[in-house]
């Protein structure tokens, strides 16, 4: 068990540990999604719509715990991209459809291998990633509450 002032120390901050690894994430996806013309958000958004087609913006912004304020820029630019389309809902105008383009469906095709080149930068198993995604999930949802 650690001590009272042990807590405290930077090296013993989980916080600290999901912070940096997210910032060597960000490292390693910024090189792998340049030749996309992506950023890491923008890639988020695409694996959204490269799953579902398309989805509103309320629903984009659920799956990715993010507000429509701070993806609305984001939709705004890959619409400028050519890479989604963007047009409100016939049923209710305060919601905004988002969909796929040929092009954004055809830059699927570029990113499949993201995913294994991340897990061999990583030199983990792919089971022993989907354990840390599943821990990491969890306790996402565990401070949620």
């Amino acid at each position: 068990m650690l001590e009272k002032d042990e807590l405290l120390k930077l090296e013993n901050q989980l916080c600290f540990a999901v912070y940096s690894a997210n910032l060597s994430f960000n490292q390693k996806y910024r090189k792998l999604l340049q030749p996309l013309g992506l950023t890491y958000s923008q890639y988020l958004v695409m694996l959204v719509l490269w799953e579902k087609k398309q989805a509103t913006v309320s629903d984009i912004g659920k799956r990715l715990f993010l507000e429509s304020s701070t993806l609305t820029p984001m939709l705004k630019r890959l619409e400028g991209l050519g890479f989604i389309a963007r047009k409100r809902s016939a049923q209710d105008e305060r919601q905004v459809i988002i969909t796929l383009t040929q092009t954004g469906a055809d830059l699927k095709a570029l990113a499949e291998n993201i995913p294994e080149k991340i897990q061999c930068e990583s030199e983990y198993t792919l089971q022993t990633i989907l354990d840390i995604k599943h821990q990491l999930n969890d306790l996402r949802d565990r401070l949620i509450k």
